[in-house]
């Protein structure tokens, strides 16, 4: 059976242009403080013009006055035209991605600082298949395309591709084509964005598309002449496409900075030192979320390369890197601003719904899907996904990953909502208060719930159970 050509559900609340800067700020939105942190050192290393702001900033180290880089580009003439592609080497990004043998440049080894916090702890790593699942949990669709999407899911390589065939994903014929399409939908749309592609020209549309659902120079190369990219046969694209090569190098930077690899930074085997990322807080008796800034370099443009740009006398050459540089720093800076401005609107969005669990514990806990927060927040669900995956948040009922603030929905008593969780330790604490030498069956376990007025069957007690991985009513009995 054939595929069904490549559906996308895309639920975008804005139309977005992809630049290597917006791929970039979805890179970084994603990254937890730590990674953040070794990400700034890192950067600092590569480009001088960025440093650690040690004291107050002046009024020229504002980097969001852009009216500064603005008049320097009009100063600098224009180079002699040359080759756009004498240092950009694509190929080798496709290269990293070609090469099973390695990691991509995706995975390594993060160090991490010793200085003692009793708000630092070991945690095991989540993986690629856990942070999918979580978000299907979070979903709402059909059971049937449920239980494709956990299949799909199920049949990801390290890499976030789909290895499973059509034939083996609908089980011979027990679901319907329609089905399987809206389920790889439904995968395709979570975080991290090109997962569930089939090769790696799907997985760069996907990512293409989520942020630019108009056709663009960088989807059609990829459509059309990914072979060619990675062979480096840059000025045939140019001719067949009838671009200039300058412009086609602006695509380019775009298509290089996307993720061949999406799902192996969240496949992570050894456990890994967290910190808080944000801590939630009443101030003046209402919930307040706020980040979590201790030990992050608080960065800013450096002065003696600022005076470097703007000095006459500078070589053109010299002033064109600076001004490069500055651009890039610019734009990581205004990327660390955004991930602060997105993780505390999803934040707060949060405690909104959630003030009563902050008070009270987990009984509390009220059922909140990934979507209703998107469309609160006004962004992508993915963008949510990505805005709190990995990361934590210091509450009164300890510290806490911020994805399990999220939870379905089940009937409740008089006809209200319940959280899924609040509802599993429900089922928990019935059998652990259950006679021994007489354990509950899951059927009375639904009639004690049915007659507190939260309506389930037998059999969805039985799934809830195992999911919590208690032994049936026999095995009990045999126990005890």
């Amino acid at each position: 059976m054939a595929w069904q050509g490549l559906k996308l559900n895309l639920r975008v609340s804005q139309k977005q242009i992809l630049t290597p800067g917006l791929v970039q700020m979805v890179s970084v939105l994603a990254l937890n403080r730590l990674e953040l942190r070794e990400m700034i050192n890192q950067e600092m290393i590569a480009n001088p013009v960025l440093e650690e702001q040690n004291e107050e900033p002046t009024q020229t180290d504002n980097y969001s006055d852009e009216t500064f880089l603005k008049a320097e580009t009009e100063k600098v003439p224009e180079k002699p035209e040359a080759n756009p592609f004498d240092e950009f080497d694509v190929g080798t990004f496709f290269n990293q991605y070609l090469d099973t043998g390695g990691d991509g440049g995706q995975s390594q080894e993060r160090e991490v600082s010793e200085r003692p916090s009793f708000e630092k702890f070991l945690s095991s790593p989540s993986g690629l298949t856990d942070h999918l699942q979580w978000q299907l949990s979070v979903t709402i669709c059909s059971d049937a395309v449920k239980e494709i999407a956990d299949s799909i899911i199920g049949n990801l390589d390290e890499n976030g591709y789909l290895t499973a065939s059509p034939e083996e994903l609908i089980q011979n014929g027990k679901y319907s084509q329609d089905d399987l399409d809206d389920a790889l939908a439904v995968v395709q749309d979570f975080d991290p964005i090109g997962v569930g592609a089939r090769d790696l020209r799907e997985c760069l549309l996907l990512q293409l598309k989520t942020f630019d659902p108009q056709n663009t120079l960088a989807q059609q190369i990829v459509s059309e002449h990914l072979k060619q990219v990675q062979s480096n046969q840059l000025k045939e694209i140019s001719r067949a496409l009838n671009r200039p090569l300058e412009v086609l190098k602006r695509a380019l930077d775009v298509i290089k900075k996307l993720d061949p690899r999406p799902g192996l930074r969240y496949n992570k085997t050894e456990p890994r030192l967290v910190e808080p990322d944000v801590y939630f807080r009443k101030v003046d008796d209402q919930w307040q979320a706020f980040l979590n800034e201790d030990d992050m370099p608080q960065l800013r443009l450096s002065p003696t390369y600022r005076r470097l740009l703007v000095k006459d006398a500078a070589d053109r050459d010299v002033r064109n890197y600076v001004k490069e540089r500055f651009t890039a720093a610019v734009q990581l800076m205004k990327n660390i601003e955004q991930r602060k401005h997105t993780i505390l609107r999803v934040c707060q969005s949060i405690i909104a719904r959630q003030g009563e669990f902050l008070d009270h514990g987990q009984d509390a806990l009220k059922p909140m899907m990934i979507k209703e927060v998107a469309e609160e927040v006004g962004v992508h669900p993915s963008t949510v996904s990505r805005a709190v995956g990995s990361k934590y948040a210091h509450t009164p009922q300890g510290v806490l990953e911020l994805r399990s603030f999220f939870s379905e929905s089940v009937n409740g008593p008089e006809g209200g909502g319940m959280s899924l969780l609040t509802l599993k330790r429900l089922v928990k604490k019935m059998i652990e208060e259950e006679d021994a030498a007489h354990p509950l069956t899951d059927e009375q376990i639904a009639k004690k719930l049915d007659d507190a007025g939260i309506h389930v069957t037998r059999r969805t007690v039985a799934k809830y159970r195992e999911d919590m991985r208690i032994p049936s009513t026999h095995q009990r009995r045999e126990k005890n």
